[in-house]
């Protein structure tokens, strides 16, 4: 694994009740990774950093669902998610 030196984004979309698992809809490392990271941050998305959970759905993608491996990973990440929406309202 390339953690230290290089940086993973992944951007997955999810909506809640419609059959599916969560799709990706970008992937980058190193400098694309950023424009992502700040793409999500301008738009503001909610951002959860996980190394290894980006550098894992790396491997796949864009347009892809996520495989059953990762459904636990994403399973905490979309928690997350719901949890800073919570606090928005």
């Amino acid at each position: 694994m390339h953690l230290k030196n290089t940086k993973y984004a992944a951007a997955l979309k999810y909506q809640q009740g419609e059959a599916g698992a969560p799709e990706i809809v970008a992937l980058g490392r190193g400098t694309v990774a950023e424009k992502i990271i700040a793409l999500a941050k301008e738009s503001r998305v909610p951002i959860h950093e996980s190394p290894e959970l980006a550098y894992a759905l790396s491997n796949l993608r864009v347009g892809q669902e996520i495989p059953v491996e990762l459904y636990q990973a994403v399973a905490e990440v979309l928690a997350f998610i719901l949890l800073v929406d919570g606090k928005k309202t």
